[in-house]
Parts: C-alpha cells; structure tokens; sequence
C-alpha cells in the first residue's frame, strides 16, 4: 500500500466514503493537466468541480477529460502556462 492509499483509505473513512470508488489516477491527471496548461491553483479547484459534478451524476472518466480537454486548449493570453 502506498501513502496515496493509506491517505485515501483514511479520509473517505472520514467522509463516510468508499474508498474504492474514488479514482485517484483520473483525479491526478486532471489536476496535472490544468496545473500544467492553465494555472497550478486551479488543480485542486477543478478536482472540487470534478467531484461536485460526480456527486451530481456525472461520469467521472468522462468529465475529467472534459475539463483536461478544456485545459488543453486553454489561451495563453488568458493564462495559461504553457511548458517549455
């Protein structure tokens, strides 16, 4: 077990959550993809959104990779870090 593990397992305890239905690599993913395209703040804000939007019915696989998309194409002028 990693510490991602033990960390999930012990706040969904917390939540009252399952600890198996929380999809750390998609989440992970998301979060690299608009802190590395759009802003690193926005990581952890859009994983809230991610989870507001699940919580509400959606897909997580696919409303990830909406919001990646959408960092992915994210304009400079408007902020977005763009790697080197």
């Amino acid at each position: 077990m990693t510490v991602m593990d033990d960390w999930v397992t012990a706040a969904c305890a917390e939540l009252g959550l399952d600890p198996a239905g929380v999809p750390v690599p998609t989440v992970l993913e998301l979060a690299k993809d608009v802190a590395h395209q759009v802003l690193r703040p926005g990581a952890p804000v859009s994983a809230y959104l991610l989870g507001i939007a699940v919580a509400r019915g959606a897909d997580p696989a696919e409303a990830a990779a909406r919001l990646s998309a959408l960092a992915g194409t994210w304009p400079v002028e408007l902020g977005g870090e763009r790697p080197e």
